[in-house]
């Protein structure tokens, strides 16, 4: 099967970060992985709609080696589940300094900035977005966050904008093609 999504060549160069791709990639929550609307029931609890396309492609990006890490401000059990459900190793809830979150995972991990993408919607994923070597944000995201992306997906948060994420870093380290034709089963029992 031959892929047929495409990147621009600059962007993909980017995303390469220093030639081999990215090692980490940070997710925030609200407006990435869920369209940023809050469900409140009668009785205080919160309901979160997710794609199943992102979480496809966060753990495609497990399977290639690329670390998803979810850093948000807030914390829900629905997306405490959600995480778990997908395997993720690395989420940090309720964080007030996405920054100072990502600073001691970079120190630990021995990396550069230059070698991580983040993907964000709004004003508290700046200090990540503006750092990164690859920047994104979904076309729903905030006009001073789409300022600074180097990419705005062309899908919303919630609707397929972090797994065009994903796909944008797989393509870039390579890894795209080969998953695509001999891994295109489902990876929920994986």
């Amino acid at each position: 099967m031959t892929p047929v999504l495409q990147f621009a060549p600059e962007l993909l160069l980017r995303a390469q970060g220093r030639g081999l791709g990215m090692k980490l990639a940070f997710f925030d929550v609200d407006g990435v992985l869920t369209d940023g609307r809050l469900h409140i029931g009668e009785q205080g609890e919160v309901v979160k709609v997710f794609s199943a396309l992102d979480g496809h492609g966060l753990k495609l990006l497990v399977r290639a080696g690329i670390e998803p890490v979810v850093i948000t401000g807030r914390d829900s059990a629905a997306v405490r589940r959600r995480m778990a459900d997908l395997g993720l190793s690395r989420a940090f809830y309720g964080v007030h300094d996405k920054h100072a979150v990502a600073e001691t995972l970079l120190a630990e991990a021995g990396l550069a900035w230059d070698e991580v993408a983040a993907i964000g919607d709004d004003w508290p994923d700046l200090p990540l977005l503006t750092r990164a070597g690859l920047a994104c944000a979904p076309a729903t995201a905030h006009a001073e966050v789409r300022a600074v992306a180097h990419h705005v997906t062309a899908a919303g948060g919630g609707a397929g904008a972090a797994r065009e994420f994903c796909d944008l870093l797989l393509m870039a380290a390579g890894h795209y093609a080969r998953l695509l034709q001999h891994d295109s089963g489902t990876l929920d029992a994986r």
